[in-house]
């Protein structure tokens, strides 16, 4: 474990579509882990019959869709606060408490870093170890934590795809309020899950005074564009966030979509039988690729060791990119290097045809 540099670092994301044209004519996006049924028919039909009311604001207190969120996710609606996507949550949180240092087991998804140090946060990395593959060891991270205020976990976790499971989750939260820390849970792949009981702490998170879960409605419904996000906490602290954020943070269509998105149990159904059949399917077939260390993934996206390929994960990157593939190089990441880069899991078709396009890089 050790403090990152003080330096403002460059934080990159997946799903660039916008910053060159496709040889192709359109890009197979591996970069982004959005569900790839796209919007459901439903979404759609919420959108469209809320244009006419952007005369007006939205509701600020998105009483509708919490009371979906609460539904949906068996958690208390006055434990509810929405977000402009997940993201937002995390920098409302880092603004409002303001911790001095923060603890982050890395790699892990760089808009944890980033929202605390625009809140003046000083960050403290825990090394996942790569010979561990990336699994997270709790004792370590107890034995660790003292001086921190606020520990932040990815479950799973992105990019290596780690799932914790729910009971070690809550004896750290129990052992980190003893110390008087926080503890952030993202659960916002939870929802590619079809056991996500066994992991979600979401309905303790009203329990426990030191615990916040964030949660994305964007990647599961395929709404990244609209941003739309939640988190679950004690009333206190809900109160505490809703003062510090924009009144209007969730647009009139955002809340239509998350509200019909929730609604509709057939799209989740459908989403919970792509994953079944195309996770494995891409899991055993980059197995079968030369040079390649592929880690098992918990939901829509598979972290890749290039090490054997002889190239960094740049080079790759940019030659599936002439191919017009998009992929995701992780050597940004804090805790990996140019060996590491990430693929989403999309449909049979273009998961063929990406697979084939990697194989291809990979023999030149």
């Amino acid at each position: 474990m050790r403090l990152s540099s003080g330096k403002l670092q460059s934080f990159v994301h997946g799903g660039d579509v916008y910053s060159a044209e496709s040889p192709l004519g359109r890009w197979l996006d591996f970069s982004a882990n959005i569900n790839p049924l796209g919007l459901s028919e439903s979404v759609k039909k919420a959108i469209m019959a809320g244009i006419e009311g952007l005369v007006h604001y939205p509701d600020p207190r998105g009483k509708e869709l919490k009371q979906a969120v609460s539904a949906s996710y068996h958690v208390p609606e006055q434990a509810v606060v929405l977000g402009n996507g997940a993201a937002e949550l995390f920098y409302v949180y880092f603004h409002t408490k303001r911790p001095g240092r923060v603890l982050l087991p890395v790699p892990s998804f760089s808009e944890y870093e980033k929202a605390a140090r625009s809140a003046g946060a000083e960050i403290r990395y825990f090394y996942l170890q790569e010979q561990e593959d990336f699994q997270l060891d709790f004792a370590r991270l107890r034995s660790e934590m003292a001086g921190c205020h606020t520990v932040v976990l990815g479950n799973p976790n992105n990019p290596t795809g780690e799932l914790l499971e729910r009971g070690d989750v809550e004896c750290f939260v129990q052992a980190a309020g003893e110390a008087g820390i926080d503890v952030i849970v993202d659960e916002s792949f939870l929802d590619f899950r079809t056991d996500r009981q066994l992991y979600s702490v979401a309905d303790l998170a009203a329990e426990y005074d030191n615990l916040l879960v964030i949660s994305s409605l964007t990647k599961a419904f395929a709404i990244p564009g609209l941003r739309l996000g939640y988190g679950v906490a004690t009333e206190r602290l809900v109160r505490e966030l809703e003062f510090n954020k924009d009144t209007w943070n969730v647009n009139s269509l955002a809340q239509a979509a998350g509200i019909a998105a929730l609604g509709d149990d057939g799209y989740r159904v459908r989403t919970l039988a792509f994953i079944k059949q195309n996770v494995p399917y891409m899991y055993e077939s980059l197995g079968k690729l030369e040079g390649l260390k592929v880690y098992e993934p918990s939901v829509n996206f598979v972290l890749l060791n290039i090490a054997g390929c002889g190239m960094e994960s740049w080079q790759l990157a940019e030659k599936m990119r002439q191919k017009g593939v998009l992929i995701r190089d992780c050597s940004n990441y804090p805790g990996l290097d140019t060996r590491f880069v990430r693929v989403a899991v999309r449909g049979m078709a273009e998961n063929r045809l990406m697979l084939q396009a990697l194989k291809e890089c990979l023999e030149a």
